[in-house]
């Protein structure tokens, strides 16, 4: 046996069987599955500004793992995300989406590049998702999540403009509206939203109707927590994000209580 001790190389023993070779490295690694997933996030715009919320579980496939996963993220003081998906992917993106937001301030005009507007405004923020979600699915590595944006537009002139919620899923589409659910929520929360929305509603009825929304997924969607954030993007106060806390739930439906299956007691064997 001989070793390698020339200038550079390798100090490992060389190969003694003739005629074979070292061991090839492992191919390219692709996602091909989400592991680790939060579910629903569920945005609505109300008259002072716009409003998310999404519980706190990060599940293992079907066994509920984390239960203080939080999934509302301020990526600068005037723009909101949540994101639901594989877990790791979306703290990637968060972390791309600050170390953007921390170098537009280094290297603004000013030091107080807050109060000079200097930060993205979330529909740039929006755009740039989409185009980091395009490019990593026409790698065939998507980022397995979808990703809710919220907060002002801005104006031409650089002042805040209009509210503003958008999407960008894990192939780049995107789009924005008035309400907006990823996940579950796309089946059994945007009816609610659509039934009871009203453009003028107040920060308190924003905040029930999405507490009855995430309330409905907590007792439907087994992947859903009754323990949840809201957080709200405003003019005058920026982003805000609540402590978790849970929801008030009742079991006491005839639906939830009645025997399944024709059989005595609870159903269960």
């Amino acid at each position: 046996m001989s070793f390698s001790l020339a200038r550079g190389g390798s100090t490992t023993r060389a190969n003694v069987y003739a005629g074979t070779s070292a061991p090839s490295a492992p191919g390219t690694q692709r996602t091909t599955r989400p592991i680790v997933t939060g579910t629903s996030v569920i945005g609505i715009k109300y008259a002072g500004g716009v409003m998310l919320a999404a519980d706190t579980l990060a599940s293992y496939g079907g066994m509920a793992k984390y239960k203080n996963a939080q999934r509302l993220v301020s990526v600068n003081p005037k723009t909101l995300i949540g994101g639901g998906g594989e877990y790791s992917d979306f703290q990637s993106l968060t972390d791309l989406l600050r170390a953007n937001a921390l170098q537009d301030s280094c290297t603004a005009d000013s030091l107080y590049a807050e109060e000079d507007g200097a930060e993205e405004c979330a529909r740039e923020v929006w755009n740039y998702i989409r185009a980091v979600m395009y490019n990593r699915r026409n790698k065939m590595n998507p980022l397995w999540n979808d990703i809710v944006v919220a907060g002002f537009a801005q104006d031409k002139d650089g002042s805040t403009g209009e509210p503003f919620l958008g999407l960008v899923d894990k192939i780049g589409t995107a789009y924005g509206d008035d309400m907006i659910a990823t996940g579950f929520g796309s089946y059994l929360a945007l009816p609610i939203l659509r039934e009871k929305y009203r453009a003028d509603l107040e920060e308190g009825e924003a905040r029930a109707l999405l507490e009855d929304c995430m309330r409905v997924l907590f007792y439907r969607d087994c992947r859903a927590s009754n323990r949840i954030q809201i957080a709200k993007v405003t003019k005058e106060d920026g982003v805000l994000i609540s402590e978790p806390y849970e929801l008030d739930t009742s079991w006491d439906s005839a639906s939830f209580v009645v025997p399944k299956g024709e059989l005595e007691g609870d159903g269960g064997w």
